[in-house]
């Protein structure tokens, strides 16, 4: 499993309180000046790396002040683990550079809001059941199929906040409960080239463990239904 979390940076007052005041202005992949956050992600890149924590990449967001940092694969536990850790060397290495990390869902109104996106990969007798590719992949279908089955329960973990449901639906964030190769507001995108599933719905305001326990109840669905998968793509 993989993880990306998004999170806004956020100036603090006088008296060294967080406010809504954005640490930038900068939009997806922005870089300085319009980019003011290199060194603080590289400061918690390089810390989780001390932590034997592997981040992949990070870059700015969409958002002003938002921020995106991106793991390796790790075992579902593992990778819960670590997002625990993540999630305090943020806050830390934000409050040495005097800003405020938030990790809310929607913090602001008529800006993206910051999800949690788990990127699953599942194997059995050591072959990618996402691989050669989802058409042909009926046990990759029933594992999409079981997520969409209980894609209800999974959002009572997955976003536990009233604060979450206000950025579902909204930007990028994903509003139907389907699948799609390229379209951006299913609950599911199904890579062209298989090998891993990004469910896009949870975000950090979740327990780590149970968001990613989500792919287990899953598997479990198909393991006992061996159902193909019913719900057409939305295109």
């Amino acid at each position: 499993m993989g993880t990306a979390s998004e999170f806004y940076l956020f100036e603090l007052d006088e008296n060294g309180h967080p406010t809504t005041i954005p640490h930038d202005h900068g939009e997806y992949f922005d870089v300085a000046p319009l980019d003011k956050a290199e060194n603080v992600r590289r400061q918690i890149c390089l810390t989780l790396e001390e932590m034997n924590i592997q981040p992949e990449s990070s870059h700015h967001e969409q958002g002003p002040g938002q921020n995106e940092v991106d793991f390796r694969y790790a075992e579902a536990l593992e990778a819960a683990d670590n997002f625990v850790t993540f999630k305090w060397v943020v806050k830390s290495m934000a409050s040495s550079s005097g800003l405020f990390a938030s990790f809310l869902p929607k913090p602001l109104p008529h800006a993206p809001g910051s999800g949690l996106h788990l990127s699953v990969s599942i194997n059995k007798n050591g072959k990618n059941l996402f691989q050669p590719s989802f058409e042909e992949s009926a046990e990759g279908q029933s594992f999409v199929a079981g997520i969409l089955q209980r894609a209800a329960e999974m959002t009572i973990f997955c976003n536990p906040l009233t604060n979450s449901f206000q950025r579902l639906g909204e930007f990028e964030a994903p509003k139907y409960i389907t699948w799609s190769h390229q379209n951006s507001r299913p609950l599911i995108t199904v890579p062209f080239v298989a090998g891993f599933l990004p469910i896009r719905s949870p975000t950090r305001s979740s327990k780590a463990a149970p968001a990613c326990a989500g792919q287990r109840t899953a598997s479990v669905c198909f393991d006992k239904q061996k159902r193909q998968e019913s719900v057409p793509a939305l295109v």
